[in-house]
């Protein structure tokens, strides 16, 4: 089980699965969101998604003429997990607190959108785009 939460501690979260896969967006709106070279993320199901306290200190912003939308805690900034799609959740690795001690970089996404000073270096496979896995 791994347990995470957001800058302040508003907002916590559990998730109820083996966490080994990290994946690293580096679309120009995750960029943006994040104010780095992306986002790395774990994806897990939502049967496996918990949030433990601070839902209603979470606000959305959804990226007009797009599908993208982004999760942040109302009160320290940080960006929350939110909806992959129907059936998972992407949660940013970063406020994962317990339970990470396996993960490692498997992918890289949107690959073909990075920013020019973005070097990876590390052994996650590239994709020019998005992933399904």
């Amino acid at each position: 089980m791994a347990h995470g939460e957001c800058n302040c501690g508003a907002v916590a979260f559990e998730i109820n699965t083996e966490l080994t896969q990290i994946y690293v967006c580096h679309c120009s709106i995750c960029r943006k969101s994040t104010g780095a070279n992306g986002i790395p993320v774990v994806v897990v199901n939502n049967s496996d998604f918990r949030w433990v306290r601070g839902e209603e200190h979470m606000a959305t912003w959804k990226k007009p003429d797009t599908d993208w939308q982004g999760w942040f805690c109302q009160t320290c900034g940080s960006p929350l997990p939110g909806a992959n799609d129907d059936a998972r959740t992407f949660v940013p690795v970063g406020l994962i607190s317990t339970g990470g001690e396996n993960l490692k970089v498997a992918h890289h996404i949107w690959v073909d959108s990075k920013a020019s000073w973005d070097e990876i270096g590390d052994g996650g496979k590239q994709h020019l785009q998005a992933f399904e896995g």
